[in-house]
């Protein structure tokens, strides 16, 4: 089977990459990284404007999905351009609440994640910490067997990658569902966007990559010339356009074991792309004032969320 993304998908794509490079998003980051999150929150607003948000919500609760599909398409983007914030636990929040059923809490928070007015961050079973749950406005945990809101915040971690700021939850308050398929709607969806995600990362990686070795010289010459460094790009490129068809048949399918393979591929390509990029940059590669940082430290976070590669390996196997 051969499998391409419709003129319409690869319309919406381009016209994200459109909005977000016209936006200073490494800006946006260091914002968000030093606790200020009005430039982040208006980003996240353009981004629910254009419909980014509502592709997991069914539209019973005013959204336009569930589009599995165009909701990879779209966080490809938002991980080519590293995006701050709980993008990929708003998503599974959004996966969790339709797979309640038509309950109150869905119909009382599935419209508002679909418009951005609701940012939904998620502390996974056995994990310290919700993402950016400080700035959220809905925070679920695992407790007691069951699916809950927080109430309130503890205190906030810096996390390896500024984009992504490592808070502890509240304490659990309201119940949200103990039914397991709600469990499993909540990790389908939240594993298949950080795949797309961390896809978006290592692409990014490997175009800033290719753009710097055609300007950087040695000897007088473009070290893109080099036959190591078209190797180490090529190589790159390869576990990048094989993680693709993986990502976008598990949007088809969100099985468990489709999911798994998507997001160890992506993880494995884009933690490739961040160590071939460190190495091409030189030096320059190990600052922080360098955007490329951006990248190769969310590659690095992201490799491990979700569902760290052995444990994507041991349910592909399974």
């Amino acid at each position: 089977m051969r499998f391409l993304l419709s003129e319409e998908q690869r319309e919406f794509a381009r016209s994200l990459d459109a909005m977000l490079t016209a936006t200073d998003v490494p800006a946006v980051v260091r914002s968000w990284g030093a606790g200020d999150f009005g430039p982040g929150r208006a980003l996240w607003s353009r981004l629910a404007e254009a419909g980014v948000f509502a592709l997991a919500v069914p539209e019973a609760y005013e959204g336009v999905g569930p589009l599995p599909v165009e909701l990879a398409v779209a966080y490809v983007e938002l991980g080519r351009h590293a995006v701050p914030g709980p993008v990929v636990e708003t998503a599974a929040v959004a996966g969790l609440l339709a797979a309640t059923g038509d309950s109150a809490h869905a119909k009382q928070l599935l419209p508002g994640i679909a418009s951005g007015a609701v940012i939904a961050t998620v502390k996974a079973p056995g994990g310290p910490y919700a993402l950016d749950a400080e700035t959220a406005d809905l925070t679920v945990t695992f407790a007691d067997g069951g699916l809950h809101t927080c109430t309130g915040h503890g205190p906030t971690h810096r996390s390896a990658d500024p984009a992504r700021r490592l808070t502890e939850p509240g304490a659990p308050a309201e119940l949200l569902t103990q039914d397991r398929a709600a469990f499993a709607a909540t990790d389908a969806w939240g594993t298949l966007a950080a795949a797309a995600q961390t896809l978006g990362v290592g692409r990014a990686l490997l175009d800033r990559t290719v753009a710097y070795v055609k300007q950087r010289k040695q000897f007088g010459t473009e070290i893109g010339t080099f036959q190591t460094v078209k190797h180490q790009l090529a190589d790159t490129l390869v576990k990048l356009e094989f993680a693709t068809p993986l990502l976008y048949g598990a949007a088809l399918t969100m099985t468990r074991a489709d999911l798994a393979a998507a997001k160890l591929t992506a993880s494995e390509a884009a933690y490739h792309a961040s160590r071939t990029a460190l190495q091409l940059h030189g030096a320059i590669g190990y600052t922080e004032e360098l955007d490329l940082s951006l990248w190769i430290r969310k590659a690095q976070a992201l490799r491990t969320a979700w569902g760290t590669p052995s444990a994507c390996r041991k349910r592909v196997l399974a």
